[in-house]
């Protein structure tokens, strides 16, 4: 039977902290209304501590709010005079300090005031939700569990959901529903235990970094050259994430640790370094106060050096052995030649490797129900590419437990402890075609079957994992159009990046074509992110550099042939939009019949940081949807809204924001779960065919801002470029972009075509790629991935 769905009209936060406040600030992402709530002020308003909270929100970066507005959503409040607003909230996540007693006394303060059918729930990191329920009437524990968000809420996609024995299994399976779908998020079920799994292997892996940085003799810049993108971890890695994370925030998490396992095997090492304690004591917390491990010097970069107690320049570079080695493909033959060398760093990245592994396989069966579940979560919380059983089984899982055996065996692993038994009983690794291992059973458990997973076509896949590819119906060097087996078709890019060139051009044509013959609707989908970085740079530039200016311009008919005929296309097609839609990628959705984009797209049209204007029908679309907008009268406005934006090649900080910049339609649709899109996008294509769908009537009046327009965009280039604020250069693009978008030197309110329109795009178009200033910042960009200002 499928779980009731939850549906969530109204929400309370308990605690208006950094956590309290960005899962209030993610919630009115996703349209709930939220109270925020924290103790009375003893000055000002008794609300004012969660007002100033609110207030903070739009400071931080990352943003937490999707959208500036979204801030209107979240209703601050206090203990003492709003209790009673409680009553309409259906779901109550508390987030105070870490702090068993406060959470206690806060449970016996609101749980008068909360209403029969409401959810609560901890987000605590690590405290045991048993003894926090104990605090609660009997009525209330049945709807009680942890609900562990990973810091910032919005980005990270894990999300612990942690049970205790009065909590109705209904209720865990409704929250999890609404934490994947509703706020996009990737849910592991713990159990009860300190730390839960995320923190408690990730925090392990960290101390273990910590005491093997000592044990070598290595810099602190060095290890983070090690563990961060070489090895497939963010890069922020492990001592610039301590800094991010601060320091003091740290040494509590490891007390924990001290404190809830004094069984453990490693206890031993469930301690801050004495060099960490002292950083702690002089106030040096790391990011928040400005110096941890690392801080600024001016400029650059300094890093702590313990031996000089002081700040030097950080060198972070690995030697030349270990980094010819983390260069291998072959993950058993990366690793052999790790444990093999002689050389500190790698020796070190054995030791970091080898207990990790020790203690995530020695801790399974009591942290978690499947070896999944701890790589999810080590993958959602910390970045990871591959979890910690992930990288084992990659690397060979009999040979590495052999290493392990013998480094046991010769006292070098930092414990004694034996491996598991059923590490070595001849396994090839943990996660199979049937699922992964389940200790509680000793066989692998296949993926949940809750009934959200059915929105996941292709859900994020763990190592071996394979999900079916469709049936293919035609492709050429540039896509892959395919169906799941239906009459809905799908078009992938096959370029990297999924950039735009003449291949991608005429495959997206030649697919139309014969989905209008053969199917009922078409997604453009990529299989991964981004949706598309925007044209071809590179052989654009190399056409330009060989004079071939008329390829060069045919090219650009062709981008925005290409653009018209998914707009005018006799089936509808939905663009499905994630991560980067940069110009060309933005210019194909504004052309869709719909988009459906995730919460996390950066959309933008880019052109002019590379010198040139949006010329794939993106600057005659805003211009035909400002007509539209002013029906009948001057659409100078609309106009004017949006100028800046391509001006300033400005990229939307999500799709929320894509929408309040325009170059989203209040019609499109934002899901919030990237691994939800393409289902989303599907049933989108779907209903629009089954309503008949048409394409839209050719726009032949359009009514233009004309000359009066582009006279009134450039006064306002020109205090920019007397403040200096643009470049002489920069003034020539938007110059050119003003022109296009109030449809040229005609009189204003005069009605054109899109064709019309298309031709001043093309126009200006060439003229600045020809330029030999256009042509440095292609050149810049290409070479350094960074925007030139010339």
């Amino acid at each position: 039977m499928n779980p009731t769905p939850l549906r969530i009209r109204k929400a309370a936060v308990l605690g208006a902290g950094v956590m309290g406040a960005q899962i209030a600030a993610h919630l009115a992402n996703a349209n709930i209304e939220v109270l925020l709530f924290d103790l009375a002020a003893k000055d000002g308003p008794k609300n004012g501590i969660a007002v100033k909270a609110v207030q903070h929100l739009s400071k931080l970066s990352p943003a937490p709010l999707a959208e500036k507005s979204r801030a209107a959503g979240i209703l601050p409040a206090d203990y003492d005079e709003h209790l009673a607003l409680l009553a309409d909230c259906d779901l109550v996540i508390e987030a105070i300090a870490e702090r068993t007693d406060w959470k206690l006394d806060l449970y016996h303060k609101v749980a008068p005031a909360l209403p029969a059918h409401a959810i609560v729930a901890s987000n605590t990191s690590g405290l045991s939700i048993t003894t926090l329920a104990e605090a609660l009437p009997a009525s209330l524990r049945t709807r009680y569990c942890g609900v562990h968000f990973f810091n910032p809420p919005r980005y990270m996609h894990l999300v612990e959901l942690i049970p205790q024995p009065a909590t109705d299994p209904a209720v865990l399976d409704a929250l999890e529903g609404f934490l994947v779908t509703a706020l996009g998020k990737g849910v592991v079920r713990a159990k009860d235990t300190p730390n839960f799994i995320g923190n408690r292997i990730g925090v392990f892996s960290i101390l273990a970094t910590m005491h093997h940085t000592q044990q070598f003799g290595l810099g602190f810049d060095v290890v983070d050259a090690l563990t961060g993108p070489a090895i497939g971890r963010p890069k922020s890695a492990t001592y610039r994430t301590a800094d991010v994370v601060g320091l003091d925030t740290m040494a509590h998490v490891i007390k924990t640790m001290a404190d809830t396992l004094p069984e453990d095997p490693w206890h031993g090492y469930f301690k801050s370094p004495a060099w960490l304690d002292a950083l702690i004591a002089q106030g040096a917390l790391g990011q928040k106060t400005g110096a941890g491990f690392y801080r600024k010097a001016g400029k650059d970069i300094v890093v702590l050096d313990l031996a000089r107690k002081d700040y030097r320049p950080s060198q972070q570079k690995p030697s030349d052995e270990i980094a010819a080695i983390l260069a291998i493909k072959n993950p058993a033959e990366k690793f052999a030649k790790l444990r093999a060398s002689r050389d500190t760093q790698a020796q070190f990245l054995w030791a970091v490797f080898r207990d990790l592994f020790h203690y995530t396989a020695y801790h399974l069966a009591d942290i978690a129900a499947t070896a999944r579940d701890v790589d999810f979560a080590i993958r959602w919380g910390y970045g990871w590419k591959l979890g910690p059983f992930e990288t084992w089984q990659a690397a060979g899982w009999q040979q590495i437990a052999g290493w392990i055996n013998e480094d046991i065996a010769a006292g070098k692993a930092m414990s004694p402890a034996p491996l598991s038994a059923w590490v070595t009983d001849g396994r090839s690794g943990v996660h199979a075609t049937e699922g992964s291992f389940a200790p509680k059973s000793g066989k692998p458990l296949p993926r949940s079957t809750h009934p959200v997973y059915a929105r996941q076509i292709y859900p994020d896949a763990l190592l071996g994992e394979r999900f079916d590819q469709g049936t293919t119906l035609w492709e050429n060097p540039g896509v892959r159009l395919w169906t799941l087996g239906g009459d809905l078709g799908i078009v992938s890019f096959k370029t990297k990046m999924h950039t735009v060139n003449d291949a991608v051009l005429d495959g997206v044509q030649e697919a139309i074509g014969r989905a209008e013959r053969d199917l009922k609707a078409l997604v453009l989908w990529q299989t991964g992110e981004p949706f598309s970085a925007g044209a071809d740079l590179k052989g654009a530039l190399g056409l330009l550099q060989a004079g071939k200016v008329d390829q060069f311009e045919a090219m650009i008919g062709n981008f925005q042939a290409t653009s018209m005929r998914i707009k005018y296309a006799l089936l509808p097609v939905v663009a499905a939009v994630r991560g980067l839609a940069l110009g060309g990628g933005c210019e194909f959705q504004m052309h869709s019949a719909r988009t459906v984009a995730a919460l996390e797209s950066y959309i933008g049209l880019v052109e002019a940081g590379v010198g040139l204007l949006p010329a794939g029908g993106g600057l005659k679309e805003i211009a035909v949807r400002a007509a539209q907008q002013a029906a009948g009268g001057d659409p100078f406005e609309s106009i004017k809204r949006i100028f800046e934006t391509v001006a300033m090649a400005k990229v939307s900080g999500s799709a929320l924001e894509a929408r309040q910049m325009g170059l989203l339609r209040d019609s499109d649709v934002v899901v919030f779960n990237a691994f939800e899109l393409l289902h989303v996008a599907l049933r989108t294509a779907d209903a629009l065919a089954e309503a008949g769908w048409h394409p839209p009537l050719p726009a032949r009046e359009v009514a233009v801002a004309g000359d009066v327009g582009t006279a009134s965009l450039k006064m306002m280039l020109v205090n920019m470029l007397a403040g200096k604020f643009i470049s002489e250069h920069d003034n020539e693009i938007a110059s050119r972009i003003a022109d296009t978008l109030c449809g040229g030197a005609i009189e204003r309110g005069s009605q054109v075509d899109e064709d019309w329109l298309l031709r001043l795009e093309r126009k200006h178009f060439v003229a600045l790629a020809q330029m030999e200033k256009t042509q440095a910042r292609i050149q810049h960009t290409l070479a350094t991935g960074k925007p030139l200002r010339n």
